[in-house]
Order: C-alpha cells, then sequence, then structure tokens
C-alpha cells in the first residue's frame, strides 16, 4: 500500500505540473505539443473546446491499445494518470495571466514543466497516455529510450500543426518538446542512476570487507593476472548509486592509494537490491 501511495502521489503532482505547463505557458504563447495533448491543443485553438476533455476523449481510444499491450499495472496506473491529466487540465485552464509573452521563454519553460510532469508519471509506472502508451511500448519490447520515442511520435504531431500556428511557432514548439523529451530521460533515469566500479588492488578484500560493512552494498571479487607481468590479481566489481561514489573513493583510498580504479556509468540494473523494470 505504502507503494501504491507514492506512486499515487506521483501520478498527481506529475500530472499537475504538466497541465500547468500547458496552459500557462504553451498554449498562451500559441505553442502546441506532440502527441495526443497535441492533438488536443489544435482542437482548442479551432473549436475552444476544452484540452481536457478532448485528451481523455482520445485517449480513451488509445487506452485500448495499453490494455493489450502493456502489463495490468501500468493500464491502470496510466488510466489514472490520464484522468488526472485531464482533469487538471480543464480546472487550470484559461489562465487570467500569462507567466510570460515572450514565445521562447514559455517554449523552453514549458518543455521543463511537461517533462518533469510526464517523468513523475513514468517514475510511478504509469504513463499519460497518447504518444506515451506506445514509448512504453517502445521501451519494453525494443529497448527505446522513453524520452527519444516521445520524440520521434511528437514530431509527426507537431509537423503537422505547422497550418494552424505558422512555421516560427512550430519551430518554438520544437525547443519545447526536445527539452521535455530530454527532461523525461533526467527525470527516469537520472534519478535512478548507478555506477558500476571495478577497482584492482593488492589490498581488494579488505576493500570488499569495507564496501560490504561501510556502504552496505553487495561487491564481487574476480581473480585474474596481469597480462604483463603475469602476476594474480583481485578484482572487485561493484554497483552504487551516483550518490554513493564519493564514499567509495573515500574507502578506496584510505585502504590503498595506489588501488587502479574505473568507474563506469550504468544505464540500468536489474536484480536484487535495485529496482526491477517496470
Amino acid at each position: 500500500m505504502r507503494v501504491h501511495g507514492r506512486n499515487l502521489f506521483l501520478i498527481i503532482i506529475g500530472s499537475f505540473i504538466f497541465s500547468l505547463g500547458i496552459n500557462y505557458l504553451a498554449i498562451p504563447a500559441k505553442l502546441s505539443e506532440g502527441g495526443v495533448i497535441g492533438i488536443s491543443i489544435i482542437i482548442y485553438y479551432l473549436t475552444g473546446w476544452s484540452t481536457g476533455i478532448t485528451n481523455l476523449a482520445l485517449n480513451a481510444v488509445l487506452m485500448v491499445v495499453g490494455w493489450r499491450y502493456l502489463n495490468r499495472r501500468t493500464v491502470i496506473y496510466t488510466a489514472i494518470a490520464i484522468f488526472f491529466c485531464s482533469l487538471f487540465l480543464y480546472l487550470t485552464g484559461h489562465p487570467t495571466v500569462p507567466l510570460t509573452k515572450d514565445p521562447l521563454l514559455a517554449g523552453i519553460f514549458a518543455g521543463l514543466l511537461v517533462g518533469i510532469g510526464i517523468g513523475l508519471v513514468f517514475l510511478s509506472g504509469g504513463t499519460t497516455g497518447g504518444a506515451s502508451i506506445i514509448a512504453r511500448m517502445l521501451n519494453k519490447y525494443f529497448g527505446w529510450s522513453l524520452g527519444n520515442a516521445i520524440l520521434v511520435f511528437d514530431v509527426v504531431v507537431i509537423t503537422a500543426s505547422i497550418f494552424q500556428i505558422g512555421l516560427e511557432r512550430t519551430m518554438y514548439t520544437f525547443i519545447a518538446v526536445y527539452i521535455g523529451a530530454r527532461m523525461v530521460d533526467y527525470i527516469v533515469e537520472g534519478f535512478n542512476s548507478k555506477r558500476a566500479v571495478t577497482i584492482i588492488s593488492a589490498f581488494a578484500p579488505v576493500i570488499a570487507e569495507k564496501i560490504t560493512g561501510e556502504l552496505n552494498r553487495g561487491a564481487t571479487v574476480l581473480h585474474g593476472h596481469g597480462a604483463f607481468t603475469k602476476d594474480s590479481k583481485e578484482v572487485i566489481y561493484v554497483v552504487i548509486g551516483k550518490q554513493e561514489l564519493m564514499e567509495l573513493k573515500r574507502v578506496v583510498k584510505e585502504v590503498d592509494p595506489e588501488a587502479f580504479t574505473v568507474i563506469h556509468e550504468v544505464h540500468e540494473v536489474l536484480g536484487r537490491g535495485f529496482s526491477i523494470g517496470k
């Protein structure tokens, strides 16, 4: 229940931030967006219909696809996210005072808010619907980056919007969507960023003991030898969070200042002690 409560909180906060980016920055600057929300914005420009209502209606169709290809948990969270996104889009519509009249600033900060909002929803295990559902499918089956998958589908919708908002506003929209895609990747991957560290030292057992004792992390000791000297060597391999890296460096330096240490950036870690992929 605590996990579900945390995910519901992420969905609500993410949906609210997403709606602010659309209604307080993108629409007042006459910009568009990608995916279903982009279509909803164009419909709003043409008819004045609430983006919240059209977003809900259009996503209802895509939920059928999501139900068939995504796991039940993701579909449930996505349905909740679509509801709250549509609700907040409806409630925050027609702001009395736009945050800025500069379309470039509006595009930059719309991208930031929309990207943060979608990223928080992704962290919960859901999507905001539309292209996000397709992005989840591509991420699950083909390993595509969530941000890049969204970007591809957004380009199609944004390009089509040029006939309604003009070339210049479309260019600003591309800036917003690109920033949003990068923010999604940062939120989803940056907060879960891990580092794989390879340590070669004559005092490997001592370092490994400190890693398991002081850092409370598992470590694997591999046996090898120098290619030139043929001397036997022990190699420690450990995966840790980015925030733990400085502490690991301190431990290694205290035990063996001459230890050979290689640090690798890790995209994703699955298994005991780490998050299981959604």
